[in-house]
């Protein structure tokens, strides 16, 4: 057996309402390789720990794998004690193989019911007792499986089951087979892990940043800088007990809201109905809901009765939907599409339905596995932020601890000349790495983006994410959702068109006007509308689709036997009546079977009967072009392509209805979805008018002047989509667009690809022309696409999708796997995405994406990293502005830091080559009352109030700043050396005694006008590397830093020329020569200036001169490079011609 093996990734994927795949799930593709331990290799490395103090104990603890391969040997995945795991991010982890004993007679029982693969997983330790080995990896289970060799996700076990399967499991589970999948499959538990304090305490203070701290505490108080390393670690400990408190909140928090634990009634297969904890639930076990709801603790299949569900903690959507019993069949079960028959974990069940008795449930999935568990997995272990800022700041770091190993190295040698001790020269060498390299930059940095999610919140904008909120200011393309996002929730019936074989009727404005007959019975009938308390609840389309009709809604009461008795003894879910009194000849009819609405069958049917179970009907509502495909050809109209594409181009939401009787002989209650809906009749349109809200056009157009992409990915029809995009001024009126229209490969034909101009394209003796005006004069395009297409473009034709993708604006008829596909194909072009959506069906595109943005009631629901109360988009530009001052802000931090570094490590260079050092008061007075309350201050004030057409930089090792920086520092040195010198020149200048070093020489004048001007230069940086317009707000805005700048300069400037009684506690040199001081002040003064006029120079783009003697390079932007030579090429899009994959005729992107 080889030592490798792989994780094996469930084929159905985690049932949830956001698809699990390898980008939102870190361990769906990992790399595990076994080790077993080495008695002698574990005995050494604890004498090792000995000797080193515990060093070696700390490295491990930063490098586990390095611990796993000193103590262990690799061996194979059958006999390995520990796991060393890689996941997908490239990120290692270490876990133990556990054990776990099953109970006699278990193995046999489970061998039945499960897989043949299960008796191989449990047999392969079976000494006198047998053994499940197992390991976790972020709350997920995964056991052995000896014939894949390979260790498994337990949920292997009934991934497979199929609809038959779980109506098996309708009679429930024996005690022993539950103890023994509650063995294999662990507690139903979304374990979040609160960590003791003294375990929190431990970590914390074993992170590099502390350990960099306590070595260079230590190193002060063996140079006797007691007050100073005092301070430092009473800021130490403020620091762990403020951030221990932190982390042990939230995870508190997180816990609170994933930890759920009740009573719940499941059935034996004695029939006997046990109350149990829901934490001993297991997949296949039967759930029994009752009639008043509960919060459900797990993932369950609805086999019996209906549900109304409230899942906006899921998917932030604020309307419950109606849940309903799962068709019987063969057919493999899967939650991702049949999400209306399933319950998901932590959804709220207002109200349970089961004709008289409750509801019936097979539990499918518990813990992690569940929907619940899966958002909650991705918040405790969020996949790795691939940012350049970041990435860059550790390379910085790196850069200055360069810079402090070349000044220990200067240092040493200075000091070696000067006779001192040997002690006194290794402690100054190490004293000025802990100098160089500011132990507080990670944490400085951070403080932008902590204002920001302030700003944010107070703005009803939630964000469970914040480092995302850096990445924000980076989008360079942001994709919509239309209904609900761009257009109004609510929608207006527009009116109704009858039609069959003879063609279209006349449009009927009012459904109330519709003659008696199918069409009218089907739009009072086919939905999922329910009551609560009364009132009706569903989905707003289907609420205004049934208002208009004036029929009313009754539901069974009690038992509801007497209207199953009134309706021919058929299980009445609901009953339709017409409107009391007129001429109507219409009569009441129940509905005795519902088939929901499914975004990937884009339809939904539903079964009635008349009054005594007489005329049963079947009738379906959806998608015009799906619903026509299942009727018989000869009852659609021949006019109703031509009717749909002028009806959606208006911008109106068209529906299509269909109807059949159904054989009266049929057993109503078994009926299987597929046997509804074929050979329908053809009814007619139902046409809605969905209003583009008033803030969306003014949101594009605000994207569109900052130079922001804006795309939309709707399920709607493309023509309806075109009209709204036109609407809200994502196309403009004088732009082009173009469908592409892609076809999959089929037994009768090839895969085809083709362009065409809207409204019937252009001539053929025109399509050149009318291709080159695209680009030759001034006209802009637009590609459109729908889901069918998109699926063909991406599996037939790869090497067109990236030119597709950089030129479509709207994306129609997408299901919610391919908006989420599309968020990574965007992705791949390296476009910094984001997605705004209802965070329903959008659910997994918001998490795919580099910043999601759910517009829902809920606080913070986990559908996406950002939630926003607001009910329309004009939170994005917020989202950005907000991310764009935060990322300038931790731009600004960062380099104020890394200056204030660099000018205490140049005094003391400048201070140690003339035989003295600073004092401990002015290393407080620069650390702690200068430094320390500017960068704390310097991130108010807030975002700009317009999105600038130019994105702020995300790269700290660009020209532009590591430029800036360099001649900062250079100005840093000039002015230091330039006191020095005009100190050293002065006729009652007295030199200090050779004879001493370090604080025996103090005071003295080359430590006082060294100091003076530095204490001046931190405050001049803060000034310099603050950064205002345009993507924040000038200085004078943020009162809080500009009232300290001046009070900090007015002490300052004290300090210089009156010093007064804080002398001698400085120990600085009272100079009698006012005209001096007067001198340093000025000095002071322009080193401001020609640090000023540099950052103003540098912003304006005074160092790119430098670029063009390189030479001009191309993007690192795939997207960028991609959309110049699509420029150059009038040739593309090919209009009116038919591609096929083998064709090369596309521009390749070198």
């Amino acid at each position: 057996m080889d030592i490798n093996g792989s994780a094996v990734q469930s084929q159905s994927g985690l049932p949830s309402p956001c698809p699990r795949d390898r980008l939102l799930s870190p361990d769906s593709d990992m790399d595990v390789q076994g080790y077993k331990w080495v008695r002698w290799r574990v005995w050494l490395c604890r004498l090792a720990a000995v000797l080193s103090l515990g060093l070696l104990l700390v490295v491990f603890h930063w490098r586990p794998r390095l611990a796993v391969l000193a103590r262990c040997c690799s061996c194979p995945l059958a006999l390995a004690d520990i796991l060393l795991i890689r996941d997908s991010f490239d990120q290692r982890h270490v876990v133990e193989v556990l054990t776990v004993e099953m109970e006699d007679g278990s193995v046999e029982l489970l061998g039945e019911l499960e897989d043949n693969e299960w008796r191989d997983t449990v047999q392969l330790h079976k000494e006198e007792k047998t053994l499940l080995r197992y390991y976790l990896f972020e709350g997920l289970r995964y056991i052995w499986m000896a014939r894949k060799g390979a260790f498994c996700r337990v949920s292997i076990l009934n991934e497979n089951w199929t609809r038959k399967d779980l109506y098996d499991f309708q009679k429930g589970l024996s005690h022993l087979e539950q103890s023994s999948r509650r063995r294999m499959y662990g507690p139903n538990l979304i374990d979040v892990p609160v960590k003791p304090y003294i375990r929190l305490l431990f970590e914390e203070v074993l992170n590099p940043f502390y350990v960099f701290q306590v070595f260079s505490i230590i190193l002060w108080m063996v140079d006797r800088y007691y007050l100073y390393a005092i301070c430092i670690f009473l800021i130490s400990v403020f620091s762990i007990v403020f951030s221990l408190y932190e982390i042990r909140k939230q995870s508190i928090t997180l816990r609170n809201m994933a930890q759920f634990v009740t009573n719940v009634t499941v059935r034996r297969n004695s029939g006997v109905e046990e109350c149990v904890s829901s934490e001993e639930l297991v997949p296949g076990d039967c759930l029994i809901i009752p009639q008043e709801g509960l919060l459900l603790p797990c993932d369950a299949a609805l086999l019996a009765g209906e549900c109304l569900v409230n899942e906006s903690m899921l998917t932030g959507e604020s309307v419950p939907m109606l849940k309903t019993p799962l068709p019987t069949g063969e057919g493999r079960y899967s939650s991702e599409t049949e999400r209306r028959h399933t319950l998901f974990c932590g959804t709220q069940l207002i109200q349970a339905k089961g004709g008289g008795s409750d509801a019936v449930a097979v539990v499918t999935s518990t813990g992690f596995f569940t929907a619940k568990g899966s958002l909650i997995s991705s918040i405790m272990h969020p996949q790795p932020t691939d940012f350049r800022f970041y990435q860059d700041s550790f390379k910085f770091l790196f850069l200055l601890g360069f810079v402090a190993f070349f000044g220990s190295i200067y240092s040493f040698v200075v000091l070696f000349r000067t006779d001192v001790t040997w002690l006194e020269l290794v402690i100054r060498s190490l004293d000025l790495v802990t100098i160089a390299v500011p132990p507080a930059l990670p944490a400085a940095i951070t403080t932008g983006t902590i204002y920001a999610q302030g700003r944010l919140k107070r703005q009803g904008i939630f964000c469970i994410s914040p480092p995302r909120i850096n990445i924000c200011g980076k989008v360079s393309l942001f994709c919509f959702d239309k209904t609900g996002t761009l257009t109004e929730e609510g929608l207006d019936v527009w009116g109704v068109m009858e039609g069959g074989t003879a063609g279209f009727s006349e449009l009927v404005p009012d459904p109330r006007l519709l003659a008696p007959g199918p069409m009218l019975s089907g739009l009072a009938c086919c939905h999922t509308v329910t009551l609560l308390q009364g009132k009706p609840l569903g989905d707003p389309l289907e609420l205004k689709m049934v208002e208009s009709t004036g029929w009313t809604l009754q539901e069974p009461e009690g038992d509801g036997k007497e209207l199953d008795a009134e309706f021919g003894g058929h299980r009445v879910l609901a009953v339709l009546k017409p409107p009391s009194g007129g001429t109507t000849t219409s009569e009441a009819m129940a509905i005795v079977r519902r088939f929901p609405f499914s975004s990937a069958l884009q339809r939904m049917s539903v079964v009635t009967v008349a009054r005594g179970g007489h005329s049963p009907l079947a009738f379906i509502k959806g998608s015009p072009e799906m619903v026509a495909s299942l009727c018989r050809p000869e009852t659609v109209p021949a006019q109703f392509s031509s009717e749909l594409s002028r009806f959606s181009s208006e911008g109106l939401r068209v529906l299509a209805l269909a109807y059949k009787p159904v054989d009266g002989n049929t057993d109503l209650r078994t009926i299987e979805r597929g046997e509804v809906e074929k050979d329908m009749r053809f009814l007619g349109l139902l046409m809605m008018k969905n209003l583009v809200k008033p803030e969306s056009a003014k949101v594009i157009d605000v994207l569109r002047l900052a130079n922001l992409r804006s795309v939309m990915v709707t399920g709607d029809n493309i023509l309806t989509a075109v009209n709204v995009a036109k609407s809200c001024g994502m196309v403009g009126v004088d732009e082009k667009v173009i469908f592409v229209n892609a076809t999959p490969h089929t037994a009768q034909s090839m895969p085809t690809l083709n362009f065409s101009l809207e409204e019937g394209g252009a001539p053929d003796a025109q399509t050149s022309i009318v291709t080159r005006s695209l680009y030759q004069s001034g006209f802009d395009l637009h590609l459109a696409i729908n889901g069918k297409s998109f699926a063909a473009l991406c599996n037939h034709f790869p090497e067109y999708l990236p030119k597709v993708l950089l030129r479509a604006t709207v994306f129609a008829r997408m299901a919610p796997d391919q908006k989420t596909q599309l968020m990574k194909e965007l992705q791949k072009l390296n476009y910094r995405v984001g997605m705004c959506g209802d965070g329903a069906n959008d659910c997994g595109a918001l998490r795919a994406a580099d910043v999601g943005v759910s517009l829902s009631e809920a606080e913070a629901s986990v559908a996406s990293p950002f939630t926003s109360k607001t009910e329309n988009i004009s939170c994005v530009p917020l989202l950005i502005r907000e991310g764009r001052c935060s990322l300038v802000t931790s731009f600004s931090l960062f380099r104020y830091m890394a200056l204030y570094s660099l000018i205490q490590f140049c005094s003391v260079l400048v201070l140690y080559t003339v035989r003295t050092t600073l004092t401990d008061w002015q290393f407080l007075f620069c650390d702690l009352f200068v430094v320390t309350p500017l960068a704390i201050v310097m991130g108010r004030g807030g975002p700009g109030e317009e999105l600038h057409p130019c994105r702020p930089s995300a790269s700290l090792l660009a020209l532009p700043v590591l430029g800036s920086l360099l001649v900062h520092t250079c100005m840093i040195v000039l002015g230091q050396l330039a006191a020095l010198f005009i100190t050293t020149s002065q006729d009652w200048y007295v030199p200090l005694n050779s004879t001493l070093f370090g604080v025996a020489n103090l005071p003295n004048m080359e430590n006082t006008s060294v100091f003076s001007l530095s204490a001046f230069q931190y405050i001049i940086m803060a000034v310099v590397v603050t950064k205002g317009y345009p993507h924040k707000k000038p200085l004078f805005f943020n009162w809080m830093f500009l009232s300290l700048l001046l009070v900090l300069f007015a002490v300052t400037t004290w300090l210089v020329l009156y010093p007064g009684p804080v002398g001698p506690l400085f120990k600085l040199h009272n100079f009698i020569d006012m005209d001096f001081k007067m001198v340093l002040v000025a000095v002071a003064a322009l080193n401001f200036l020609i640090c000023f006029v540099v950052e103003v120079l540098v912003d304006n783009g005074i160092l790119n001169c430098l670029r063009a003697l390189r030479g001009k390079r191309q993007s690192k932007k795939q997207y960028k490079r991609l959309n110049t030579l699509l420029c150059e090429s009038p040739s593309w899009p090919p209009l009116n011609q038919t591609l096929s994959p083998t064709e090369q005729t596309v521009i390749q992107c070198s």
